[in-house]
């Protein structure tokens, strides 16, 4: 009797977590035209908003596997905003980003662990100008339709990448810490086999 007892406990807990686990998918494509990075530094204390306008990413993310995921981020660095066509020269140039002979920032991701609720932390390797550091941005995923919403931000420091030397390698002028955050939005991976119903 106590057996059968604890059978259909466990029976009714699976019935309540079954809704839950019907709700997990792998999310992949990114939709670059949905999806922002913008970053705030700070020249002599006031703030300096920009953004990158162009980017592609490769992603694999289960919120039922997170330590399964991966993910790999290119952002056109000749695509920032800045707010002037004088700013704009300045950071494209050998000085600071040098997009001639180093194009794309690149952002891999090697694990992400779970936070508790939708919260989660991915660590990955940032390459700038052919300099690599390892970076920590936690984040938040967040479910909309068939779309899965990443949305965090990290801090950097922008002279272990070499951006702003010369002239602007004082951080009392420009400060070192860049703040940066995204908001990536992505599709669900659809099955090949038969039709998932939730």
């Amino acid at each position: 009797m106590k057996n059968m007892k604890r059978w259909f406990a466990v029976r009714a807990v699976l019935l309540m977590l079954s809704p839950t686990l019907a709700w997990a998918a792998e999310y992949g494509q990114i939709s670059a035209a949905r999806s922002t990075v913008t970053f705030v530094s700070r020249q002599m204390g006031v703030p300096v908003p920009g953004a990158f306008k162009r980017l592609a990413a490769r992603l694999s993310f289960d919120p039922a596997r997170p330590q399964a995921a991966r993910a790999a981020v290119d952002m056109d660095l000749a695509s920032i905003e800045v707010g002037s066509r004088e700013a704009y020269d300045e950071v494209v140039g050998k000085n600071w980003f040098n997009v001639r002979q180093f194009p794309q920032a690149h952002f891999e991701v090697a694990a992400v662990r779970a936070l508790g609720g939708n919260r989660y932390a991915a660590r990955g390797t940032m390459t700038i100008k052919g300099r690599s550091r390892e970076v920590v941005a936690p984040f938040t995923f967040t479910v909309s339709g068939r779309d899965g919403v990443f949305a965090g931000g990290f801090v950097l420091k922008r002279l272990e990448f070499g951006i702003g030397e010369g002239p602007w390698g004082d951080p009392g002028t420009v400060a070192d810490e860049v703040e940066v955050k995204f908001h990536l939005v992505a599709s669900e991976v659809v099955p090949t086999g038969p039709a998932r119903t939730r």
